[in-house]
């Protein structure tokens, strides 16, 4: 078993360098690109127990709320104590989208345990006869240890499995955010290592993209939200 960890461990240190040091380029290097793709069907779910400097972020993330092409939908939600509270639901109107966020409540009172439940849960909420792409915004640590915390079982555990098996079925794509919670991962590297094979697991197989910067945290979503605009153009470019 201590091997089984220790080889997780290396792998993941290898991982984290080499997308931390990406990310951190492109934030340096990158101007803010504008958003050119077609309307979006999009849900953003944050996880409630985030570390409170989430909260500085609510700027960029309204700003790109609003920065959607027209005719997009968006629903805003926070997953919070193992549920889903919609704080708006789909919506064409991007400015009460965007004023429906807040800030979240960091306490492990709002513990999900296991963000993905919820995931499944806000996905069902896309209305199959709706035009355009649908996605999912992911902000999480994406630690899921509702079965217990097994480093093995990183990036496979059973909900994650059954989230991506809905997505795929709903053809929508998950891209996520990371952000250390103020349990575990914002305590341990194992276990942000952990959430993080996670979210980026749960991204690839959904046509979608992870984002984090290393393990010990994150400086600002201005850099995440930028690459997610690229990554959006480069999909859904409007013709």
């Amino acid at each position: 078993m201590f091997r089984k960890i220790s080889a997780f461990l290396m792998a993941s240190v290898m991982l984290t360098m080499t997308i931390g040091a990406f990310s951190l380029v492109n934030a340096e290097t990158n101007e803010t690109e504008a958003l050119r793709s077609e309307p979006l069907n999009i849900a953003i779910l944050i996880q409630d127990d985030l570390i409170s400097r989430v909260g500085n972020e609510l700027g960029v993330t309204r700003d790109f709320i609003r920065s959607l092409p027209p005719g997009s939908r968006v629903m805003v939600g926070y997953i919070t104590a193992g549920s889903l509270q919609v704080r708006q639901p789909f919506t064409t109107d991007l400015n009460r989208a965007s004023n429906s966020l807040r800030i979240p409540i960091s306490s492990t009172s709002a513990s999900s345990y296991n963000p993905y439940v919820e995931v499944i849960e806000a996905l069902k909420k896309f209305d199959s006869s709706w035009q355009g792409h649908n996605a999912v915004l992911l902000i999480s640590d994406g630690l899921d240890t509702s079965r217990g915390f097994d480093t093995t079982s990183a990036g496979h555990t059973i909900d994650l499995e059954r989230t991506i098996s809905e997505a795929n079925r709903r053809n929508t794509a998950i891209f996520s955010f990371y952000a250390p919670s103020v349990g575990l991962t914002s305590r341990s590297y194992l276990a942000a290592s952990y959430g993080q094979s996670s979210l980026n697991r749960v991204s690839h197989d959904t046509g979608g993209r992870a984002f984090f910067q290393g393990t010990t945290g994150f400086v600002t979503f201005d850099s995440y939200f930028n690459r997610l605009r690229a990554e959006l153009n480069r999909q859904y470019a409007a013709s």
